[in-house]
């Protein structure tokens, strides 16, 4: 028996820790799995080994094992079998076809984190070589869909919104949930939390209200009042999802199959009937062509036809930001400006108005051709503004917060113009880039102003941009990077000096 030295850190895994002289008298090395015993109680788990963290005759436990062996003072342990996903992942890696009980499998497996970081890996890593055919695609979504608690409604019917992403400033979610939930229609609109971006949707209602729900907190709240806009990572909603965006977020790739399934298992699980999904196109983004928007639009319309979703697809322009500002605050109180009928960029209106009427469209409220019409109308009315605080409301935010009322950062600078001329490159990357340094979306006061975007003019010493950030220390350095290599080219400025300063 080995005493127990429990670790209250919670990993996302079931892990134990050895000493190295306890593993070499069982036989065990690092990534074994090991069935963990004690009176009445069992669990398996993946092996660490230490020559510190615990003493010959302890074992280490960290939270997630430490409740399925209901905080015992001794065990046992012995060597476990690999789970049977791992001979399916190798499969994979050999090109060879799988069965919907072996994909379930694999998706169980990394539901329950019976694998290990490592090979999860090899799971993303075979799926982005190796994509899956269309019938396999669909035993995937499905099996993401069933390992996880679903939403059915009894109001139908459901619709609801995906973005592929890639562009800086996609606030439209803000705008599209209450135009579509004042026209009467149903619109659980689960988000997600940025990753690589400034700030995803969840992080931007997360200012004006709290976004962390349960499935049935979902239900009863759209149900309630016609939608909402909460972070799908709070829930059990397709949760092997959350799990594979992680890994394939360390490894850098997308891998197509899985992207296809992420989508749709998603849109399955809160019981959407329809779905319009906004395919920014443009280099920079997923989708550097319209042949490329075009295919994965015609994958994701045959995929949601065989789980029975009615999905449409937009190409809009991913060449520049949505609106002119990138950051949580920034882009809600820009978002407000448009609700409250108070202003606001063309950009932001036009793609949210073209978004939502598609949705009006298929949810029967608009005859084809006709949603834009009907969801401007629902807009300028002020009905769309009064829903989105019915929605702020429920979710336990302030219903009479203003657009001016949003703060942002206290440090701010402006980025000056340093030649005069048209605006002839602006490079989303390098704004995202900024955000991020100025502290978002962490910091959610902090973010990128645009006063000017492609094609405008601007003179020698105006502001090209503003960035803002709670910290000085942050903005300074955003400031200087942005000085370095500026995110935006007027025709005639010098680009870049050589040799440099460092390299005299």
């Amino acid at each position: 028996m080995l005493q127990v030295r429990p670790f209250d850190i919670e990993i996302g895994q079931h892990k134990v820790m050895l000493n190295v002289v306890d593993a070499r008298e069982r036989g065990l090395n690092a990534g074994d799995r090991v069935r963990v015993r004690t009176k009445g109680s069992a669990t398996t788990a993946i092996l660490d080994i230490t020559l510190e963290m615990v003493k010959a005759g302890e074992i280490g436990i960290f939270t997630e094992a430490l409740k399925d062996l209901k905080n015992p003072t001794s065990v046992d342990v012995l060597p476990a079998p690999k789970p049977a996903s791992l001979c399916y992942i190798k499969n994979i890696m050999d090109k060879k076809k799988l069965t919907e009980d072996q994909i379930r499998t694999i998706v169980q497996d990394i539901v329950d984190n019976n694998l290990s970081d490592i090979e999860l890996s090899a799971y993303v890593t075979a799926s982005y070589i190796h994509n899956m055919d269309s019938q396999e695609v669909e035993w995937l979504t499905r099996a993401m869909i069933d390992t996880g608690e679903r939403i059915h409604f009894d109001t139908h019917p459901v619709m609801d919104k995906h973005s592929i992403g890639g562009v800086p400033g996609n606030k439209v979610s803000l705008l599209v949930v209450p135009i579509v939930a004042a026209a009467g229609l149903l619109i659980p609109k689960t988000s997600s939390r940025a990753i690589t971006g400034a700030g995803g949707t969840a992080d931007l209602m997360e200012i004006l209200a709290p976004v962390e729900f349960s499935a049935d907190e979902i239900k009863e709240m759209t149900e309630k009042v016609g939608g909402v806009i909460v972070w799908g990572g709070a829930t059990n909603i397709a949760p092997a999802d959350d799990k594979l965006i992680k890994a394939e977020y360390a490894l850098s790739v997308d891998p197509y199959s899985q992207m296809l399934a992420s989508i749709m298992a998603k849109k399955g699980a809160v019981g959407a009937d329809a779905v319009v999904v906004d395919m920014p196109v443009g280099p920079g983004t997923k989708l550097a062509t319209s042949e490329a928007g075009r295919t994965l639009a015609k994958d994701l319309i045959d995929l949601g036809g065989r789980l029975g979703i009615r999905v449409e697809c937009a190409m809009t322009f991913g060449g520049s930001p949505v609106g002119r500002t990138i950051g949580p605050a920034v882009e809600v109180r820009e978002a407000l400006t448009v609700l409250e009928n108070k202003g606001g960029p063309n950009s932001l209106k036009e793609k949210s108005l073209s978004l939502a009427g598609i949705l009006l469209e298929m949810g029967g409220i608009a005859g084809r051709g006709d949603g834009y019409k009907a969801a401007e109308d629902i807009l300028t009315s002020g009905k769309a503004h009064k829903k989105l605080m019915e929605i702020i409301e429920v979710q336990g935010g302030n219903p009479l917060v203003k657009s001016e009322e949003i703060v942002i950062g206290d440090n701010c600078e402006d980025i000056l113009a340093p030649a005069g001329g048209y605006i002839v490159a602006f490079y989303n990357k390098r704004l995202v880039e900024l955000a991020r340094m100025a502290g978002a979306p962490a910091d959610k006061k902090a973010g990128v102003i645009i006063h000017r975007k492609m094609g405008e003019l601007v003179k020698k010493g105006e502001p090209l941009i503003t960035i803002c950030s709670s910290s000085d220390w942050q903005l300074e350095s955003a400031v200087k990077d942005a000085k370095r290599q500026m995110p935006i080219v007027v025709e005639g400025m010098l680009l870049e000096r050589y040799p440099r300063i460092t390299e005299l």
